[in-house]
């Protein structure tokens, strides 16, 4: 513990001895063996590459890992020398889903619950939920209704709930993937400010490192069994495991940008055309606006622009799950399924699946069956196609995004990044000429970033069109031959 940490106090001290989980009815350890303690008041950032246990260890610092019917736990783990099951009123977590932790139907009592939950005084409540909202930059009314938030905004929300709740511990996972660049830098500060007022313990999960960084004291990088390989200071640690991390997919700071070479096979023949589009929910004021845009055999789009600003609304319209809350989004004669149905709304889910899929914010929105491996056979099912060729490009697909090994877990049980990478493979299946993708690279290491980079190059080189919904600069700088730029929504 560096100097530094050991004047705070109000943290919550964390040991884990021996300790491991694995879930119910699988073989393999999610993580195992892990030995670690964090002192009051340290922060601490969780390295380790995709699939390594990292959620786990922290859902099971939160005791949210459940009983023996959910899975088995070896060793101990322990929040201020107990159980984390009993020392909840101590422990905050922002989960890497943040629409999981979306309780209540209005901002300010979402914010509110934890509170009221744990017996802080109605005075002292509603004061907390206005600085806890400011901290974390969600400026907007307390009456606002949670089911209007984006991803970003909703993990703002999330993060809100636990600052006010004041905790000794607390728990992030992923806490900045779905937010702007500007947010990231927010939100950071935001649990930064807070540790340094509550004294605080923090324990970070992020695959990219540098925003972190000069706001942590120690660095623990799991490897991919999910043992702990290196503990230590934040600047030896990633310097003397550089290549480890490298190896294993870390994101550190000065790492090489990846180039990819491009080569296209088809003409650039448009498909969709939409012409000052605007995009929204029924029940609620149009989000992006004026959006002019053509989207082409074998082109990248990114669709980029602040939280709120409408981009998986876009995304959903542009899909043909959401109607246009005005202008105009229609098929070309070519791509279409008829003259008289240009509109991609009105176009049926078998017509869909072979002209425009599309891969959700939520990974486990699109999950419908009970294995890995029946997800994948799912689409080309229903478009009846041969179940030897299916076979062939489901273990393909699983080879290439380091799935192979899960085929036969259910998704529900995945990692973060490996239920995104199963979404985007389910897509891949029926090979549509459209790909519309919200986040498509949210949660990766660096190694399976990449493979997803290169599986877009090589498929819209073949001429499939791809749009991306994205804050990933790296994967914009990487790919897009286009870009459409959403505004943030101007508020009363």
């Amino acid at each position: 513990m560096t100097a530094d940490a050991a004047t705070r106090r109000g943290g919550a001290e964390v040991a884990a001895q021996g300790w491991g989980w694995r879930h119910a009815g699988q073989n393999r350890w999610a993580t195992k063996e892990i030995d670690l303690f964090i002192g009051s008041g340290e922060r601490v950032l969780l390295l380790g590459p995709s699939g390594s246990g990292k959620s786990t260890l922290l859902q099971g610092l939160a005791g949210l890992l459940g009983g023996a019917d959910e899975g088995h736990a070896a060793g101990r783990l322990l929040v201020d020398g107990a159980p984390p099951a009993q020392q909840r009123a101590r422990i905050g977590m922002v989960l890497q889903d943040p629409d999981a932790q979306v309780i209540l139907s209005q901002v300010g009592d979402d914010v509110a619950f934890g509170m009221e939950n744990f017996g802080v005084s109605r005075s002292e409540i509603w004061p907390r939920v206005d600085e806890a909202l400011a901290a974390v930059g969600l400026n907007m009314p307390l009456a606002q209704e949670t089911s209007q938030l984006s991803g970003g905004q909703k993990q703002r929300l999330a993060l809100a709930g636990v600052l006010a709740m004041r905790p000794g511990l607390i728990l992030l996972d992923e806490p900045t993937a779905n937010l702007d660049p500007a947010g990231v830098v927010e939100v950071r500060d935001a649990v930064t400010a807070a540790a340094e007022s509550t004294g605080a313990t923090v324990v970070v999960v992020e695959h990219r490192t540098k925003v972190w960084l000069p706001v942590i004291d120690r660095v623990v990088v799991l490897g991919a069994d999910g043992a702990a390989l290196a503990d230590g200071a934040p600047e030896q640690t990633i310097a003397g495991e550089r290549e480890h991390l490298v190896r294993s997919g870390i994101w550190i700071p000065d790492s090489p940008a990846v180039t990819v070479r491009r080569a296209p096979t088809v003409a650039a023949e448009t498909l969709l055309v939409a012409a000052d589009l605007a995009v929204g929910y029924r029940d609620a004021p149009p989000v992006g606006t004026g959006v002019n845009a053509e989207i082409a055999r074998g082109r990248i789009t990114a669709v980029t622009g602040p939280n709120g600003s409408g981009k998986s609304t876009l995304a959903l319209t542009l899909g043909g799950l959401l109607p246009p809350r005005g202008g105009t989004l229609q098929g070309t004669d070519a791509f279409a399924p008829s003259p008289k149905r240009p509109e991609p709304v009105r176009w049926r889910s078998r017509e869909l699946l072979t002209r425009s899929a599309s891969v959700f914010q939520d990974p486990e929105h699109q999950f419908l069956t009970g294995t890995v491996r029946d997800e994948l056979a799912l689409g080309p099912k229903a478009l009846k196609s041969n179940p030897g060729d299916t076979s062939a490009r489901i273990d393909d697909l699983l080879a290439r995004l380091r799935l192979d090994h899960l085929a036969d877990r259910s998704p529900y049980t995945l990692s973060g990044g490996e239920k995104r990478r199963l979404s985007v493979a389910t897509v891949l299946m029926t090979r549509p000429a459209v790909i519309v993708a919200d986040e498509p690279t949210f949660g990766q290491d660096r190694r399976t970033w990449e493979e997803l980079i290169y599986l877009f190059a090589e498929i819209a080189d073949a001429g499939t069109a791809v749009v991306a919904v994205t804050h990933d600069d790296e994967f914009v700088d990487a790919l897009a031959d286009e870009r459409i730029e959403l505004s943030a929504p101007v508020r009363p």
